[in-house]
Formats: C-alpha cells, structure tokens, sequence
C-alpha cells in the first residue's frame, strides 16, 4: 500500500498500516483516560498492542475499499511520534461526494493549534486528491476545545443532531460541522 505523506509548517501527516501499530497503540492508551469523555467505551482488549494491530488490518481495508483515509500526525520536531490522528471516514462517491472528519491531538501537545492545522492539511488533501465535496464533523457541546479547532480549520455550523452517537455509554447530543469544497462547486 503507497504512504501519503502531507506537510505543514509544523507537523507532518502520514497514512498509517501495520507498521505503525506499536506508535498507534502507544499513543491511543496513553491518551485514554483524557480521550474519554469523547469516545465510544473501549472495547475489552482495548489495551492490548494485539487490538490495535487488528485495528490497522481493518483501516487498510477500508483504505482499499476506498471509504476511508487516516493519518498520523507528528511534528517536524519529534517526527518518530505520534502526537494525534485525523480520520476521513464513510467516504461516499457518486453525486455525495463526502465523508465524516475525526481527530484526536495527544493530551501535553492541546492548545498549540496542532488539531486545526493537521485537520486543514487533511482536508485539503481530501478536496484536491479525493475530490470530495463535503467534510462533516460531529462534536459534543462541551468539547469547546474541538470547537474552537473545527471553527479555526473554516468548518460552518449547521444545526444540532439529538442524541446523535454513543458516547462512553451515554447518547450525546452533537453539534454538526461542515467544510464544503468550494472549488469542486466551481468546476460542476
């Protein structure tokens, strides 16, 4: 499977596969407890390095079905790693064209604008390479840090979606994001 690989002023994007379960297990249960509040529950072998790497099968599948991009985010200044992940998911083609955004920054390394930056170099990616249409993003209420980071990246708020997903076993209500592109509204 062909690596992408974006850059930033700061940071550097790489697709992930199974050479980065270990980096990817590290960085996903060192960050679990300060992820918690956002995420679905951990399934029970979620702090096995074996859970991660059967999870990085499943994202190159997906990457090969074409429903799916993840990247690992790292800086120019500790490239070996991982300080968060964006995620483009439920990629649909056809007259949709657009998909789901998901990004997690590392707990020491929030409030330095990392999320807002990889998260525009993903998305910029997913409009010029993927041609995509649409990138929508579903954040709690509460999370105002995620907030900020979307608004920062150019997303627009839509509306609400009630008890929109499962969260650490509760139906948490979602505020939704969108980013159109703009040039794709141009060329059709």
């Amino acid at each position: 499977m062909v690596k992408t690989t974006l850059e930033t002023e700061r940071l550097i994007l790489r697709t992930l596969s199974l050479e980065d379960a270990e980096e990817l297990y590290r960085f996903r249960t060192e960050n679990a407890e300060f992820f918690k509040p956002w995420s679905p529950l951990y399934h029970k072998d979620y702090f096995t390095p074996e859970y991660h790497k059967n999870n990085l099968v499943q994202i190159e599948s997906d990457i090969l079905k074409g429903s799916l991009v993840q990247f690992g985010v790292y800086t120019k200044t500790a490239p070996e790693k991982m300080i968060g992940s964006v995620v483009f998911s439920n990629i649909i083609m056809g007259p949709f064209k657009s998909c789901f955004l998901g990004y997690r920054i590392d707990k020491d390394e929030i409030n330095k604008g990392y999320a807002a930056e990889a998260i525009t170099a993903g998305c910029n990616y997913m409009f010029t390479q993927r041609k995509l249409h649409r990138i929508e993003a579903n954040i709690i209420p509460r999370n105002t840090a995620s907030i900020r980071a979307i608004e920062k990246a150019g997303f627009v708020h839509e509306g609400i979606s009630k008890k929109y997903l499962n969260i650490n076993g509760v139906w948490e209500d979602h505020l939704h994001y969108v980013l159109l592109n703009d040039e794709l509204e141009v060329i059709n």
